[in-house]
């Protein structure tokens, strides 16, 4: 006999949980397209709808849709309509209105206001970390050897039966601090213990005696080894009793850290002499091998560092002239040893790595380099190592068995990409790397993802990470990337988080604070130079930007589509319907800036973009010399881009992201050595991994959403390297959302600033609630007016009516389908964070920008923006009214007419 589960889930519990995908699985093939057309109908919550705890029910009156629990069909879901047989529009129109009605049906309710709390203390801190280390010694599986069975303090073999590494536990004692582990946990933590260890501990309890277990380790012999607490330090364990010459030998250093390695040599000789053997802890032993290599280097690195522009390695280290801060850059990482090169995009940091590693070469002897990079990059760091260097390389191809033998080879450089390194890890492994480097780390900036865990494994004397954006969103990847280098630099992530971030009550991160003390805590290993840093030593750059007048066509297209926007951005909750429709929408918007056709697929297209640059062509192509790279967001764009080239005899290449990977070099190829090659015409595909000096100018011609991408794009061209002037034609449509994504090119402050930049003097980042700094941003998009904040008794009034309208009352809990669509916001929140390079004009603009914008706005009670539209007078509210019924009914004729066609655009 069974008995039925108390935690069940209900038909609510599914409904509040159902997502977008799941709905259109729901319907089979033509789900997209029922849950569209569902959306037409205007449905009447209180007299259609009725949900009860095992039944949903809307009443069409000519048909009525049911849904209720089915556990053998999709979902847990049954769908049924009383006049269809097949998926219908019925049901399409009742999943939509899940979907987007959540709250008022009651599956969800508005997450509640979020109040920062007090950090933790540090005692809380400490036993909150213990705590969890104690609970996974007790929950997850070991096997645990002895290597003395019949001792209670010796050493330890432990094995984890869930990640399948091996790990020494030296016991010595039951408190934190008096037994080592050699894993990385404990290394870093500063708890003085880790779970290996606390199994260790809670098997040993189960195997000895009290009495046996009350006897305390004596120490019989003399060892070397590292002490982990806030300081890592190198110290001597000894017996309790030494005889009279050894406590002479000794004494100095007792009990105390030791920082002179050539005393502590000459001590352990006179001890040898003595008699007594001194061991040394593996971590020990390497820690002494790492101060000894800096302090070979350090004199020349110093040297360097003083005067790099003057100094003879700026010609004589590679087989090319470096540049002053290049120099000094590659200076800086030798002489660390294990560091991050941060440099703006398109400022060498190629030409950088491949200096420190023949910089180590000669200073400090090493043999054996591995560069991981992205699989697109592998051929560009062997053209570049054969261009500035006279060190032979592989780069690792083929099958499994192939690569495993081409990493044990005689090479000075091994170049794989990330997928090899998962896939390769054991031949990786076994070859001993004298120097590791990273290029693009961010890829790494993920700390929980299995490629970025099994990277961060590999060890190496010296490692370097080359990056221009360690740190894009969170300070999470920040902190990722620089455990790569030195795992105990930034402490324990229980420690860094709570030194570092800004959290509320349910642990969302709210904003960051003390990034001064970040900025120095970073200083030794992290060095950063921006463009605007040294662009004295680029060659010029000038930036024209071409405004070009809509037809009609893309301006009632665009219109439409922003009407649909507005309607969103004004709602009081966004459901994820809503955000399926926003991105369109927005998609649409920038797809008409274009071109109509991008948008609806209709031929012929109205674009006077497309016009604008075929005048621009025709005006480059009688200069002889020209090369340019053209950059747009969809490959339909480029479709129509080619017979503009084709009719002025513009010999061109095309990169998209259809290109395999292995092609793209041989593109790049022809159009950097054959002279009659002037375009290159390119996707996004072509802004990051790219060298396309041989180009002198740049063509945008449209704005991605982000605008770092575009400095990106630019620095394809505009980088070190580039020896002639760079020409940049930026395309902006008029009165659509490109110009006011143009105008947020000078709003920059944000993370990556304040805890890089060692100028910068930003000391906390406040980070707004998601959905409301996406609405935020939208409403900036839009030349949208905050509104007057509504009192308390009005909002109450107001929430009062919308209730009784929709004959619901809000339940008492969150549904997990708020957390997807505040998920949802973030990920184009990402999108729409704008960067570029400051600017005495763009720093006026955001000023002006941002004193006009704080009159105008108010933040209610709990937090949301605020904002209206004062018209001039009561002609201008006539006007309006009528344009927008009839841009209403425009609109929702083409819906009825077309269905999904308008969809169909936004997979381009």
């Amino acid at each position: 006999m069974t008995t039925k589960k108390t935690n069940e889930l209900t038909l609510k519990d599914r409904l509040s949980r159902l997502t977008y995908r799941q709905a259109i699985r729901l319907l089979g093939e033509e789900g997209d397209a029922l849950i569209r057309r569902g959306g037409k109908y205007d449905i009447r919550l209180d007299e259609q709808v009725s949900l009860g705890s095992d039944l949903f029910c809307l009443d069409f009156g000519h048909a009525k849709v049911t849904i209720t629990q089915n556990p053998r069909r999709a979902q847990k879901l049954d769908l049924r309509c009383s006049s269809c047989d097949t998926p219908c529009e019925h049901l399409g129109a009742a999943l939509s209105l899940i979907l987007e009605e959540k709250m008022a049906l009651g599956l969800a309710a508005p997450r509640p206001e979020r109040i920062p709390v007090e950090s933790l203390s540090e005692d809380e801190l400490v036993r909150r970390a213990i705590e969890e280390r104690t609970e996974r010694a007790r929950g997850e599986k070991f096997t645990l050897r002895s290597i003395e069975q019949k001792k209670v303090w010796t050493d330890y073999v432990i094995t984890s039966a869930s990640s399948g590494k091996t790990y020494c536990v030296a016991l010595r004692g039951f408190e934190p601090g008096e037994s080592y582990c050699s894993c990385p946990d404990f290394r870093r933590n500063t708890l003085g213990t880790c779970k290996h260890i606390l199994h260790t501990i809670g098997t040993v309890k189960k195997r000895f005696s009290a009495a046996r277990l009350k006897r305390p380790h004596t120490r019989e012999n003399i060892s070397l080894h590292i002490r982990y607490g806030e300081e890592m330090e190198l110290r001597l364990l000894l017996p309790e009793k030494v005889d009279r010459k050894t406590a002479a030998v000794v004494g100095p250093v007792k009990d105390r850290p030791i920082d002179d390695i050539q005393d502590l040599f000459k001590r352990i000789d006179k001890l040898e002499a003595l008699g007594h053997e001194v061991s040394v802890y593996p971590d020990a032993e390497e820690w002494i091998e790492q101060r000894l290599q800096q302090e070979r280097i350090a004199t020349k690195v110093s040297e360097i560092r003083k005067n790099p522009e003057n100094h003879p390695l700026r010609r004589s280290l590679l087989d090319a002239e470096l540049l002053p801060y290049q120099l000094d850059g590659i200076a800086f990482a030798a002489g660390t040893g294990r560091a991050v090169l941060a440099d703006d995009m398109g400022l060498g940091k190629t030409i950088q790595g491949i200096g420190v590693a023949e910089l180590l070469r000669r200073e400090a002897g090493i043999k054996k380099v591995l560069v991981v990079c992205p699989a697109t990059l592998k051929s560009q760091w062997r053209s570049e190592i054969e261009r500035f260097s006279e060190r032979n390389s592989q780069v690792v191809l083929g099958s499994a068995a192939a690569r495993a033998r081409q990493y044990d080879n005689g090479a000075f450089f091994t170049i794989c990409n990330y997928e090899q390194v998962l896939r390769d890890i054991l031949p990786i492994e076994r070859a001993a790397w004298d120097l590791i480097v990273l290029d693009e780390g961010q890829r790494i900036k993920n700390w929980e993802a299995k490629t970025s865990r099994i990277v961060k494994g590999l060890r190496s004397p010296f490692a370097l990470v080359l990056s221009g954006t360690p740190l894009e969103n969170r300070l999470d990847e920040l902190y990722s990337v620089v455990e790569f280098i030195d795992d105990r630099r930034l402490g324990p992530a229980f420690r860094f988080f709570n030194r570092y971030r800004v959290c509320d009550d349910r642990g969302k991160v709210l904003g960051y604070k003390n990034l001064d003390s970040l900025r120095k805590t970073l200083g030794p290993v992290l060095l950063r130079r921006t463009r605007a840093s040294v662009m004295h030593e680029l060659p010029q750059r000038m930036t024209e930007t071409i405004r070009i007048n809509p037809t009609d066509e893309q301006l009632e297209l665009h219109g439409a589509n922003m009407q649909v926007v507005m309607a969103i951005v004004n709602k009081p909750f966004i459901s994820e319907m809503d955000l399926l429709r926003l991105r369109k929408a927005l998609l649409a918007c920038r797809m008409a800036a274009n071109s109509t056709f991008l948008v609806d697929k209709a031929a012929p297209g109205y674009s006077s973009k497309l016009e604008e640059l075929d005048s621009l062509l025709l005006r480059l192509s009688g200069e002889e010399k020209r090369k340019i790279v053209l950059f747009s967001e969809w490959t339909t764009m480029l479709n129509l881009i080619e017979p503009i080239l084709k009719k002025h005899k513009m010999d061109f290449v095309r990169l998209d992201g259809k290109v395999p990977q292995k092609k793209r070099q041989s593109l790049v190829r022809t159009f950097k050595t054959d002279p009659s090659c002037k375009v290159f015409i390119t996707t996004n595909a072509g802004s990051t991994g790219l060298n396309l000096q041989a180009a002198d100018t740049v063509i945008n011609v449209d704005l991605p959403w982000n605008p770092a991408l575009l400095e990106q794009r630019i620095s394809r061209v505009h980088r070190m390297g580039q020896k002639k002037p760079v020409q940049v034609f930026i395309l902006i449509t008029e009165r659509t959302l490109e110009e006011s994504l143009l105008a947020t090119l000078s709003a920059k402050h944000e993370l990556a600033h304040a805890a890089l930049d060692s100028d910068s003097s930003i000391d906390r980042v406040d980070l707004a609630c998601g959905m409301a700094e996406l609405k935020q941003r939208l409403e900036i998009l839009l030349g949208a007016k905050p509104e007057a904040p509504v009192d308390v008794s009005e909002r109450m009034r107001l929430e009062q009516e919308a209730l009784k309208r929709a004959g619901r009352e809000t339940r008492e809990r969150i549904a997990v389908a708020g957390g997807e669509f505040i998920s949802a916001a973030f990920n184009l929140l990402g999108e729409l964070v704008p960067r570029c390079e400051e600017s005495d004009e763009s720093r006026r603009l955001s000023a002006q920008f941002k004193n006009r914008m704080a009159r105008c706005m108010e933040t209610d009670d709990e937090g949301r923006l605020k904002m209206t539209v004062t018209l001039p007078d009561r002609s201008a509210l006539d006007s309006l009214s009528d344009a927008l019924a009839r841009v209403a009914l425009l609109r929702d004729g083409a819906e009825m007419r077309n269905g999904g066609r308008r969809s169909a655009g936004c997979s381009d």
